[in-house]
């Protein structure tokens, strides 16, 4: 099965940024909720390795949810672009922007559709969370 990382690169009150690497090349930009205990709905899912299976919100459609996190479940990948987009799911961009005054990602639709279409025909795949070089803080 192949494996991703999510690589948390920046913690602040905008949310934690980060890159999805795919094959050691990075995808997309990354946008999740601060750390808050991994608690449901307002937090970024703790450092590790989950497996993601492809399902269909009824809210965003086809996607792939985070599983074996403890205590948390429907955690997605979905579009959005700022901390308000996001309940505790992992939102994808083409770039870091600002919106409306907000640091969040860019082109998060566009970046969406094409993780998807990258992952035509994968039922699933494992997701490496982890910090930047290995370091840093822990969630």
């Amino acid at each position: 099965m192949e494996t991703m990382q999510l690589i948390r690169l920046e913690f602040s009150d905008a949310g934690v940024f980060g890159v999805l690497c795919r094959a050691g090349q990075i995808k997309y930009c990354t946008l999740e909720p601060p750390y808050f205990d991994n608690r449901q709905f307002i937090s970024c899912i703790s450092l590790g390795s989950y497996r993601c299976r492809r399902r269909v919100s009824p809210r965003f459609g086809e996607t792939f949810e985070i599983c074996g996190v403890p205590g948390r479940e429907n955690i997605l990948f979905h579009a959005g672009n700022t901390l308000a987009d996001t309940s505790g799911c992992v939102l994808l961009g083409q770039g870091f922007g600002s919106i409306g005054g907000v640091r969040g990602v860019v082109a998060s639709r566009a970046a969406v559709r094409d993780f998807l279409a990258g992952l035509d025909g994968v039922s699933e795949f494992s997701l490496a969370v982890q910090p930047l070089l290995g370091g840093g803080r822990g969630n």
